[in-house]
């Protein structure tokens, strides 16, 4: 099959965070399914048993012939009752390369006994998945972990574990299995700068049944694979307006009104940030050692690019073994989540309305080069040949490499807010600028909860269509008097931006707690405005996600919002242009302003926020720029 045929077929169905319908499954007469007849064998519904007994569905694909082989392991809370699509594509790709493929689904999903809880108890039913495997005589005793999102996230404290089989991973799009690494704790995905990223509730709308039908224990393998020919266990659940939906309160009662199943959704919001109950489960903190070389695949536009950054940087500078921390590649696309696989080869590539250019690359040849190296021992010069960390830089739309995240010829410049006190919308007097604001000013908005600024853009997944990730147009946003727009003057010359974006707002309220959000954007010379990306902080987290302290009218506070990031240059002719605002309505819940819990209250308060420019108070954003 060729590189544009894999290429274009989408995302792998284990590799995406939502099921793929029934339709994609494989036909009896589809090529794929008999060329994956003719080159492999199956052993289906093989019941696993982990160290408390509990037994997990479990499907291994081997090459023809004796073996034994290097095994890729793919533990998905997903549907894989059927081989087909780009599952298929898949493990035809791998079994022809000599690999073996072992699909298994995590406790309490689908056909794996137990109750189901989020990352699937990566510590010790990944543990003993991968002591299974190593004990089969199949097996080389070397396995690898493979999988985006939900199949990748489980990774991480999988890989704190150090078993001695772990012999390489690529993860892809795994912030939500990231709890806290450095300045981020986004406890999986959960929170944004201490704001609840409304994501996760729609996710479990269709995932989480933790009551749901279950065939009595112990059935044999044979009674199983009968079953499984008429039953995969999959719910249906009904289409909702979810953009409607979460407009209702109190927002802890969005999965009961939906008429979801039961599950951890109401008690995971009532979590604050850095809640003890989130080191408890299966996310990886950064206290945690981390045993096992890794190619890390992220994307420009996917919900956690910040987090997935920070742990590549955490595990190559801290791991104890120094070839664990010389095992670290990491490649960043211009894609949404999990989209690596929809990249075209012969045509440009479209991240929402953004044209990105051509931003074709192999990835099948990357990763199974270093997969042939930490599995099978060749001699491949991979190290060698493959850069450190790749990423692709868009507004320029090329690949680009470096040896460290951020690359390090990109030096810090800050470009600073000013008005003449009227910056509120695009047709304001806002500016961005290198010089500070030669006299105090300030710019002043209204943030009413109840009609929000809507979300159109950025780092989106997973909400059904609630929210839309990638970058779009912003003008119809600006517009908006809840907006403060600072545009600066049109480049002379290009301007490539690369590395953690920060910013630090001064600001002020006459509300006990409100957010601010921070948006970059690229405003071509048609006056079209293109979101780069974007980030929210709520306020009463700015002394620490330990505590709350609240704000006081007439008092200023230094912000320093959760970092932003990208690799974007900014042509001749073109602007840029930051946007202030207290809301990005779904993408991210609403905060009340009334200094409560936010997610069981009906009613909120209209807060009067003001950010500050001066000398003083010198408002800024801060700009990792290659020189």
């Amino acid at each position: 099959m060729s590189q544009c045929i894999r290429a274009c077929k989408g995302v792998i169905l284990f590799l995406s965070l939502i099921a793929l319908p029934a339709w994609v499954l494989a036909q009896d007469d589809d090529p794929d399914l008999a060329k994956f007849k003719a080159i492999s064998e199956s052993d289906t519904m093989v019941m696993v048993p982990m160290r408390d007994g509990i037994r997990l569905a479990t499907d291994v694909h081997r090459p023809k012939g004796a073996g034994p082989f290097p095994v890729i392991l793919v533990k998905t809370p997903y549907n894989f009752n059927k081989m087909g699509g780009s599952t298929l594509d898949f493990a035809n790709e791998a079994i022809e390369r000599g690999y073996a493929v072992v699909v298994q689904n995590e406790r309490g999903r689908y056909y794996s006994e137990g109750e189901w809880e989020i990352l699937g108890k990566p510590r010790t039913d990944g543990y003993d998945s991968l002591t299974w495997i190593e004990e089969q005589p199949w097996s080389t005793k070397k396995v690898a972990t493979w999988g985006c999102s939900s199949t990748a996230e489980w990774q991480m404290a999988l890989a704190a574990q150090d078993h001695p089989a772990h012999a390489a991973m690529i993860p892809m799009a795994s912030g939500a299995g990231i709890g806290r690494v450095g300045e981020y704790y986004e406890q999986g995905n959960w929170y944004k700068g201490g704001v609840h990223q409304t994501l996760f509730t729609v996710w479990l709308y269709g995932v989480q049944q933790n009551i749901r039908p279950q065939f009595p224990k112990g059935l044999s393998q044979e009674q199983l694979q009968r079953l499984r020919k008429a039953y995969d266990l999959a719910a249906d659940m009904p289409e909702m307006d979810w953009a409607k939906h979460m407009r209702k309160l109190p927002s802890v009662d969005w999965l009961k009104d939906a008429d979801g199943n039961e599950g951890p959704g109401a008690d995971f919001m009532k979590r604050k940030p850095n809640d003890a109950a989130w080191y408890k489960g299966g996310l990886y903190h950064d206290n945690e050692d981390f045993g096992v070389p890794a190619f890390w695949f992220n994307s420009w536009f996917d919900v956690s690019q910040g987090p997935n950054l920070a742990l590549y940087n955490h595990v190559r500078n801290n791991s104890n073994d120094e070839s664990v921390r010389d095992g670290q590649y990491m490649m960043v696309a211009p894609t949404l989540h999990c989209g690596f696989f929809r990249t075209p080869e012969y045509a440009d590539l479209k991240a929402g309305d953004l044209n990105v250019g051509n931003a074709y690359h192999d990835y099948y040849e990357s990763i199974f080069s270093f997969l042939d190296y930490y599995m099978k021992d060749e001699d491949n010069d991979f190290h060698q040949k493959t850069p450190r960390v790749q990423f692709y830089t868009m507004g320029r739309n090329e690949w680009a490499s470096a040896e460290t995240w951020p690359p390090e010829d990109a030096g810090m410049m800050s470009m600073y807010l000013s008005s003449g006190g009227e910056a509120n919308s695009v047709f304001g007097d806002g500016t961005l600028s290198v010089s500070m604001a030669s006299a105090a000013g300030s710019d002043t908005f209204t943030y009413d909860p109840m009609n929000p600024v809507p979300s159109l853009g950025g780092g989106v997944c997973c909400n059904r269509g609630a929210s839309l990730g990638g970058s779009y147009d912003q003008r119809g946003i600006e517009a908006r008097a809840d907006v403060l727009v600072y545009t600066s003057e049109p480049l002379e010359e290009a301007m490539d931006v690369t590395g953690f974006v920060r910013a630090k707002l001064y600001v002020s309220s006459d509300a006990r707690d409100t957010d601010f959000t921070v948006k970059l954007v690229d405003v071509h010379p048609d006056g079209t405005a293109w979101n780069v990306d974007d980030t929210i902080f709520r306020a009463r987290f700015r002394e620490g996600y330990d505590k709350e302290v609240f704000m006081e009218e007439g008092q200023v506070y230094e912000l320093n919002p959760t970092a932003m990031s990208t690799s974007y240059e900014f042509q001749p002719g073109h602007r840029i242009r930051v946007e202030v605002a207290s809301s990005k309505f779904p993408q991210y819940m609403r905060n009340l302003n009334t200094g409560g819990n936010n997610y069981d209250e009906t009613e909120g308060v209209t807060a009067r926020n003001t950010v500050h420019h001066s000398a003083e108070y010198p408002s800024q954003i801060i700009l990792p720029v290659r020189r």
